[in-house]
């Protein structure tokens, strides 16, 4: 049996994984769980899988589930604070970590899986575009194995040469295509997109996602934030990557090789495909996703993106050709940016005015260790937010 953690497992990257162990119950045990405050979530999830470690942020939400555990007879240990989210992605009895944290708060936690050598499923962007290089030196020193989860660099992972491992940059690959689907505002005009609500940038077209991440797919922010990771998984030159708009999201990504053959992993928009790779590399998995109809999906369309309605997106392709420090600043002032947004404290269009402006206003730094990333992580984040209570 193969032990699991999940880092985020009430949200919905983390509720999918469990999916797909429940439908594995001969090779895989739960081990440990992780949420912010989501209480009830939580302890659902601990009475259907009743692991050894359940951890909550939140002191007081901690509470209140190992109460709801205690009632009902579990006996699940209940640790709180962001330095149990380390002991859960350390548990000696997990040997898989699913890192599924959002933003930030996630880098800590995944960063300690990969130095005690576990295989890491990431689907947490920002431990690589925070810290891609002091991520990737982790992984090479533990010798950890890391599995891409984002649906876009699983295709590429899967595209890769046979024997690939994360981390290098094969013999004969010429370029990495990754396809976004353009998000809800595909084809807006840029004036159009100033009187965007919260409620139509979190109801994408084709993906089921949090509201955090579905804001930066309808910004293209993600993806812009897509390229700075493939960078660091693949080690990929800059200008190799290309990002192309895909607006059914059936073709995940592609890589191009020398011998002008381009390989691409078709599926449909579910990310229990590429969690059930994850879990199972070498070996496939079943995913619980329903087969993928070629017929009925009918015609695949690809289109350049419009930078011009979607600046994000270049803000992020040119933090991915500068130094690392860019791409700490550009991710700590978007994520306060969404924030607002979502809070009705900032128009969608001012997402990207607030980013350009922190990285104009922000120096950029030493970003070798991880002090020194969280410092200007912690610098970034004050700037924006001075911006927005100027602007209010």
């Amino acid at each position: 049996m193969i032990g699991v953690t999940v880092l985020g497992s009430t949200g919905s990257v983390g509720v999918s994984t469990l999916d797909v162990i429940a439908r594995h119950r001969d090779r895989f045990r739960v081990v440990a769980l992780t949420a912010y405050r989501d209480v009830d979530g939580l302890f659902r999830q601990c009475v259907q899988h009743q692991p050894a470690l359940a951890v909550m942020v939140d002191e007081g939400a901690s509470r209140r589930l190992e109460t709801l555990l205690r009632q009902s007879g579990l006996k699940t240990e209940v640790q709180n604070g962001s330095e149990a989210l380390d002991m859960a992605a350390q548990h000696p009895q997990a040997r898989y970590v699913m890192a599924a944290i959002v933003g930030a708060a996630g880098l800590k936690s995944t960063l300690a899986a990969a130095r005690a050598g576990r295989r890491v499923l990431l689907a947490n962007k920002e431990a690589l575009v925070m810290a891609g290089g002091i991520f990737m030196r982790a992984v090479r020193e533990s010798r950890a194995e890391l599995v891409p989860i984002d649906s876009e660099h699983n295709a590429v992972f899967q595209c890769m040469p046979s024997g690939y491992r994360t981390g290098g940059w094969p013999r004969g690959v010429k370029r990495i295509v990754l396809t976004a689907s353009g998000g809800p505002f595909r084809g807006w005009p840029p004036e159009r997109l100033a009187e965007v609500t919260p409620a139509q940038a979190c109801a994408h077209p084709n993906w089921n996602m949090g509201r955090k991440i579905s804001v930066d797919s309808a910004t293209m922010m993600n993806k812009g934030l897509e390229v700075i990771e493939a960078r660091w998984l693949f080690d990929a030159p800059p200008q190799c990557i290309e990002v192309v708009v895909h607006p059914q999201s059936v073709v995940h990504s592609m890589v191009e090789y020398e011998d002008g053959s381009v390989l691409a992993q078709l599926s449909n928009p579910d990310m229990r495909t590429p969690i059930a790779l994850g879990l199972g590399w070498p070996e496939r998995l079943d995913s619980g996703v329903e087969r993928l109809d070629i017929l009925q999906r009918g015609t695949l369309e690809f289109e350049p993106p419009d930078f011009d309605a979607f600046p994000c997106l270049k803000l992020g392709i040119e933090a991915a050709r500068s130094a690392g420090s860019a791409a700490v600043i550009l991710n700590a002032a978007n994520e306060v940016a969404v924030a607002a947004f979502l809070a009705d404290r900032l128009p969608f269009t001012g997402i990207a005015e607030t980013v350009a402006h922190v990285l104009d206003a922000v120096a950029g730094g030493d970003v070798t260790s991880l002090d020194a990333v969280l410092e200007l992580d912690r610098l970034a984040r004050a700037a924006a937010e001075q911006r927005l209570t100027a602007d209010a």
